[in-house]
């Protein structure tokens, strides 16, 4: 482990202060690390836990031996002081895997560094030192401080790798709780999100992307910004907090984010509900592949949930269809097309026969001989309410297949 070391030989020799001068200043030690630590944690919010917690002692035995590597200097201006520079490596690694910023452990850093040169340069003053041996022991307080700040700083850029890494890691089996088909328990995502450094929302809502969507390592804008991407599941999937609101996954925002992907948003829940919504979007993008749905561009589930309702249970549909449409099974295919799409018009513009012409861009007497056709083929069913619901779902359904295929046959014949 390569840490830096008090006199390395780019530092220069250290500035020159009599030795003896280190016994005064260790007999203090003690004192002035309860002053420093506590004045750290006045000034550095992050440090200001209880005085008894583990935050607190960790910080005091830093300041301590800090405290100590000055002193040591002091005594001994060749003595190389590796097991404090590696105490404060070891320090600015822990700070990187706990996820904590490294600008906060540099803040402490200086704050106490300069409350210990202020105790121990009024305790030179009072010795009646002369001033170019408080300069010089102001010069090395300062080299002490850069000398842990750097080897903390060491500490910390090593361990960086391997703090994505573990926190990819975190956010993955935090995604999988979410998605989980058992039921989720709040603290263990709380457990989840406190080690992923994510912050808990209220609501959330999931994407689903076309296959052959993988993102770039570049090309990661809603994993910053908060969202829990897995972009090695398939079909790759992102987890996005509070959807609705005004940040980076709003509107217009979000399908920029996107780069042009084609995606489905499966509608806001609570977060515990967050595999109702894989389950939609996940519908909802196999409907894209059929061509039921858009093909291209952001599919938003709660502007689809008809549709999303008639092909939640496809075998159901299946026998609905069968059975609402079984008096079209005796004509031919052409007359089937036109008595459908007359007879879904007609139940949705209320049995108004003159708005179904204009629907259908056809002349009211042919809407009306259809509907004589109709009549002898249904019969008195067709203004039965329940059937009449059957047959809007079923006729619904046929269109959008009818429309998907239509769809397919487009695209074939560009290619």
């Amino acid at each position: 482990m390569a840490v830096p070391t008090p006199h390395d030989a780019a530092a220069g020799p250290a500035p020159s202060v009599p030795p003896d001068l280190a016994d005064l200043l260790r007999a203090q030690l003690g004192a002035v690390a309860d002053v420093v630590a506590e004045e750290v944690r006045r000034q550095v919010p992050e440090y200001a836990g209880p005085p008894d917690g583990a935050y607190a002692r960790n910080l005091r035995a830093g300041v301590e031996q800090a405290l100590t590597l000055f002193v040591d200097h002091i005594a001994d201006p060749r003595g190389r002081g590796d097991a404090i520079a590696a105490t404060y490596h070891a320090l600015g690694r822990g700070v990187a895997l706990e996820g904590r910023s490294l600008e906060v452990l540099q803040s402490a850093l200086r704050i106490g560094g300069l409350q210990a040169w202020r105790l121990m340069g009024q305790t030179a003053e009072e010795l009646g030192l002369d001033s170019a041996v408080v300069a010089a022991l102001g010069e090395l307080a300062f080299r002490t401080v850069h000398e842990v700040a750097e080897a903390a700083a060491a500490g910390y850029t090593q361990a960086r790798p391997h703090t994505t890494e573990q926190l990819e890691r975190r956010r993955r089996r935090l995604l999988d709780l979410l998605l989980g088909e058992g039921p989720v328990s709040m603290e263990a995502v709380h457990d989840l999100a406190h080690g992923a450094r994510w912050t808990v929302p209220r609501h959330v809502a999931v994407v689903v992307l076309a296959a052959g969507a993988e993102q770039r390592e570049e090309e990661r804008p809603l994993a910053g910004a908060g969202a829990l991407v897995d972009m090695e599941s398939r079909p790759p999937r992102m987890l996005v907090p509070d959807p609705d609101g005004s940040g980076r996954f709003a509107g217009r925002a979000f399908a920029l984010a996107l780069r042009g992907r084609p995606a489905a948003i499966g509608p806001t829940v609570p977060l515990v509900e967050a595999g109702q919504s894989l389950r939609l979007a996940s519908l909802a993008l196999g409907l894209m592949g059929r061509g039921v749905l858009p093909r291209q561009g952001v599919v938003r589930c709660d502007q689809h949930l008809s549709t999303l309702l008639l092909h939640g249970d496809e075998p159901l549909l299946a026998q609905l269809e069968a059975r609402a449409l079984a008096p079209l099974d005796g004509v031919s295919d052409g007359q089937r097309v036109r008595l459908a799409e007359t007879l879904l018009a007609w139940l949705l513009s209320g049995s108004n026969v003159p708005d179904v012409a204009v629907r259908l861009h056809i002349h009211p007497q042919t809407v009306r001989y259809r509907l004589r056709q109709l009549e002898k083929l249904f019969g008195d069913a067709l203004h039965d309410p329940a059937t009449r619901l059957d047959l809007i779902l079923a006729l619904r359904a046929e269109e959008l297949r009818m429309d998907a295929t239509k769809s397919v046959e487009f695209l074939n014949s560009r290619q």
